[in-house]
C-alpha cells in the first residue's frame, strides 16, 4: 500500500485489488454467458434438417471452420486414402498385363512400369512419382499407354489435392486468432462519474509492439425485454454509444485505454442505480476490431461483462509511469480498481431531484392581494383590467363587499364600460376623438403622426385615463410628445385677416376680376 501511494500519491489512498471484498452484494448463482470471456459464442445450432448440405457446398470454409484436430485428421486420411487408391491402380495395371507373374523380368520381355513385382513396390512407385524424388530404378516404359494415361491423372489429382489440403492449412495457420490473445480486457467493468458524468468504463490493452491499425471498438447490450405489445426478445440487442458521434470509438492502441460510455437519457443505463444493478440481468459485450500490422489481416477480439462483474463507485488504478527515455506500463496492475465517492442514485433520479430543487423550476405570479409597487403597479393595473380572469376575479371580490360598496364598484363599472364603448375621456374634459377637434388641428395630427404611431399614443392615452388617477395623467401628459399634447389640449388658431372680408385678402388682379363678375 505504502508502494502504490508514493508511485500515484495520496489521492489513491483507499485501494481494493481484491474483488471479493470491492462489493458487498448478495451472492448470485453463476448463469449462462452469452459470450464467454476469452471471446467464444456459447451458441449451438440445432435441429437444421436438411439444411446440413450447405455446409458441404462450402467445404472449403467448413474445413477451415472446424478444430485443428479435426483438421489434421482430414488431412493425414486424405493423402493416404489418395496415396493407396493410385498405388492399387498402378498395382492392377500390372497384374493385368502379367507383370507380376515374370519375376525377374528378363531382358526379352518389357513390362509396363518396371521393377514393380508387387503391391508394395507399385505403392513405391506411385510415392516416387507424386513425391518427384525419381530414384531412377522404377519407372514408365513406352509400351504402356494406360500407364502413361494414369500418369497423367496421378499429376493432376496431387496438384489439386496438395493445393486443397495445404491452402486450408496455411488459411487455418494464418487466422488472426491467435492475435487476439495478445489484446487484453479488464476483468471487471466499473461505474463512477467522469467529468462529472455518470459512466461505465472499461479497459483494453495491447501486449505486442506491433500495433493494431484502425482499430475500433464497440459494445452491445444483451438483455431480455418484453415490448409493450406483449411481445418477448430474448436476448435483445441494443447499442452502446462509446464515442461513435465524436470518434473516440477509434483508438490509438498503444498503451492500455479506459473506453468510457457516458450514461444519459439515450444510455439503456438510464435508470440504473446502485441498488437496482443487484436485480439487474444483461451482458455487455465488447468487440475489438482491428488490422494486423504485421499480416494485414482483420483480427477481432470479444470479452463480455455480466451484472455481477460491474463494479459501482469503482475506478481503475493507474499503469502508466515516466521512466528515463519512455514510457512503462505496468500490467499487474491492470485489472485492480479502487473505491471512489459516487453517487448511489440513477441519472434519472438525479435529474428529477435537481429538478425538484432548482430555483427557477417554478415562476411565482403576483397575487391580487399584493400588487407590485412603483411603475410595475400601473402596468399590472393595466393588464388585470384587460384580463377576462381578473374580471371574474373582481366580480368575486365585489359580490363580498357590504351593499354600499357594491352599489359603488358598480356605477364606476358602468361609467368604465361607457367611457370604453363612446370613446374615452381626457382628463380635464378634454375629448379624446379626433372628430371634436378643430379641422386644423385634426390636418397637423394626420400630417405630423404616423398611424401606428398615433394609435399606440391615442391607446396609451386612454389607459392612463382608466386607472383613474389624475396625478399620473397629468405626469403622462407632460411626457407625452408636443404634437400629442397639443391635440389634448387645443388652442384656437388665430388666422389674420387684413380686410373684414376675405376677398379683401386676395391680389388685386384677382380682386378686380371678381368686382367685373
Amino acid at each position: 500500500m505504502s508502494a502504490i501511494r508514493r508511485k500515484f500519491g495520496e489521492d489513491y489512498q483507499v485501494v481494493n485489488t481484491n474483488q471479493d471484498m470491492t462489493f458487498s452484494a448478495q451472492v448470485k448463482k453463476k448463469r449462462q454467458r452469452f459470450v464467454e470471456k476469452n471471446g467464444r459464442c456459447n451458441v449451438q445450432h440445432g435441429n437444421l434438417g436438411g439444411e446440413t448440405s450447405r455446409y458441404i457446398s462450402d467445404l472449403f470454409t467448413t474445413l477451415v471452420d472446424l478444430k485443428w484436430r479435426w483438421n489434421m485428421l482430414i488431412f493425414i486420411l486424405t493423402y493416404t486414402v489418395a496415396w493407396l487408391v493410385m498405388a492399387s491402380m498402378w498395382w492392377v495395371i500390372a497384374y493385368i498385363r502379367g507383370d507380376l507373374t515374370h519375376g525377374g523380368h528378363d531382358d526379352s520381355y518389357t513390362p509396363c512400369v518396371a521393377n514393380v513385382y508387387n503391391f508394395p513396390s507399385a505403392f513405391l512407385f506411385f510415392i516416387e512419382t507424386e513425391a518427384t524424388i525419381g530414384y531412377g530404378y522404377r519407372y514408365i516404359t513406352e509400351k504402356c499407354p494406360e500407364g502413361i494415361i494414369l500418369f497423367l491423372f496421378q499429376s493432376l489429382l496431387g496438384s489439386i489435392v496438395d493445393a486443397f489440403l495445404i491452402g486450408c492449412m496455411f488459411i487455418k495457420m494464418s487466422q488472426p486468432k491467435k492475435r487476439a490473445e495478445t489484446l487484453m480486457f479488464s476483468q471487471d467493468a466499473v461505474i463512477s462519474q467522469r467529468d462529472g458524468k455518470l459512466c461505465l468504463m472499461f479497459r483494453v490493452g495491447n501486449l505486442r509492439n506491433s500495433h493494431m491499425v484502425s482499430a475500433q471498438i464497440r459494445c452491445k447490450l444483451i438483455k431480455s425485454r418484453q415490448t409493450p405489445e406483449g411481445e418477448f426478445l430474448p436476448l435483445d440487442q441494443c447499442e452502446l454509444d462509446v464515442g461513435f458521434g465524436t470518434g473516440a470509438d477509434q483508438l490509438f492502441l498503444v498503451s492500455p485505454l479506459t473506453i468510457c460510455h457516458e450514461i444519459n437519457t439515450k444510455s439503456p443505463f438510464f435508470d440504473l442505480s446502485q441498488r437496482s444493478l443487484m436485480n439487474e440481468q444483461f451482458e455487455i459485450v465488447v468487440i475489438l476490431e482491428g488490422i494486423v500490422e504485421t499480416t494485414g489481416m482483420t483480427c477481432q477480439a470479444r470479452t463480455s461483462y455480466t451484472e455481477d462483474e460491474v463494479l459501482w463507485g469503482h475506478r481503475f488504478l493507474p499503469v502508466m509511469s515516466l521512466e528515463e527515455g519512455f514510457f512503462r506500463v505496468d500490467y499487474s496492475q491492470f485489472h485492480n480498481t479502487f473505491g471512489v465517492p459516487t453517487p448511489p442514485y440513477s441519472v434519472k433520479e438525479q435529474e428529477e431531484k435537481s429538478s425538484l430543487t432548482s430555483p427557477n423550476s417554478l415562476s411565482v405570479a403576483p397575487t391580487p392581494s399584493s400588487p407590485p409597487l412603483g411603475n410595475g403597479a400601473r402596468g399590472g393595473r393595466r393588464e388585470r383590467l384587460l384580463s377576462a380572469d381578473y374580471a371574474d376575479h373582481a366580480e368575486d371580490q365585489a359580490m363580498r363587499l357590504p351593499s354600499k360598496l357594491q352599489r359603488m364598484s358598480s356605477t364606476k363599472e358602468e361609467t368604465f364600460w361607457r367611457g370604453l364603448k363612446t370613446g374615452a375621456a381626457l382628463p380635464g374634459g378634454k375629448a379624446s376623438s379626433m372628430g371634436d377637434l378643430p379641422l386644423s388641428i385634426q390636418r397637423l395630427r394626420s400630417s405630423s403622426i404616423p398611424v401606428t404611431r398615433q394609435a399606440q399614443l391615442e391607446e396609451q392615452v386612454q389607459l392612463l385615463s382608466l386607472d383613474g388617477n389624475a396625478e399620473e395623467v397629468e405626469l403622462e401628459k407632460h411626457r407625452l410628445p408636443a404634437a400629442i399634447s397639443t391635440i389634448s389640449a387645443p388652442t384656437p388658431v388665430q388666422i389674420s385677416m387684413i380686410g373684414g372680408r376675405p376677398e379683401d385678402n386676395l391680389p388685386p388682379k384677382l380682386r378686380r376680376m371678381n368686382v367685373d363678375r
